[in-house]
């Protein structure tokens, strides 16, 4: 049983969002609310609260200024943006200022239930498609990722494989499951992984690495 807090100022979304967690994720207390301050309010009630799904766009948010506000009233309680927003990097800056996840939504309702049963469990969520997606200017994968070439040949194969399904938004259960490995051997993959690329964790590395051609460096 989860304690989830819907912020958003559209009330069919909300029922929307609320019928996810009531089919996926059955006895789960919702509560809902429709500006930041009232979300603000909840938090500070409710210190038990396991995530709370928040609109980017409803009143008081001032785009990704209330994400940092709630952040910073209640560090403990994970946040995941639920927003209309396709662009890549508006995905990205909310994960640096703290979310756990960035569910657009346009997604299929499977993929929410996924996407909030993955965050739940302590991962991570970022939307594939937007993540993968290139920018107009040509680029080069190395030097856009900020990750220096010598780092990336200094992972395995088989830890470049895991990077690779990592910036997919996999979480280490599906990675192990789509690479044949035991999840116990993803954790230490994770582990070296971050430790070569000199990142402090998971989002870091996700966030680095979301560019790299990875073909190019599996080719070898």
């Amino acid at each position: 049983m989860y304690k989830i807090l819907i912020a958003d100022d559209h009330p069919l979304f909300r029922e929307a969002i609320h019928n996810v967690i009531s089919d996926g994720f059955p006895e789960s207390e919702v509560m809902e609310t429709a500006d930041l301050d009232s979300a603000l309010a909840l938090t500070q009630e409710h210190d038990d609260l396991d995530l709370i799904l928040l609109d980017l766009n409803m009143p008081g948010m001032h785009g990704l200024n209330g994400l940092i506000n709630l952040r910073n009233e209640a560090p403990t309680v994970p946040v995941v943006i639920v927003s209309a927003e396709q662009d890549k990097q508006v995905v990205l800056q909310a994960i640096t200022y703290g979310a756990v996840g960035f569910i657009t939504k346009s997604s299929p309702r499977a993929q929410m239930t996924d996407a909030i049963e993955q965050i739940l469990n302590g991962n991570v969520y970022l939307p594939s498609d937007i993540i993968r997606t290139q920018k107009a200017s040509p680029r080069r994968h190395h030097e856009e990722a900020g990750i220096p070439p010598e780092l990336l040949q200094a992972l395995t194969r088989k830890q470049l494989l895991v990077l690779e399904r990592m910036t997919k938004g996999e979480s280490n259960k599906q990675i192990a499951y789509n690479l044949d490995i035991a999840e116990t051997t993803v954790k230490a993959h994770v582990s070296a992984i971050l430790r070569k690329l000199n990142v402090h964790n998971r989002v870091q590395a996700i966030l680095s690495a979301s560019d790299i051609d990875f073909t190019a460096y599996l080719r070898r």
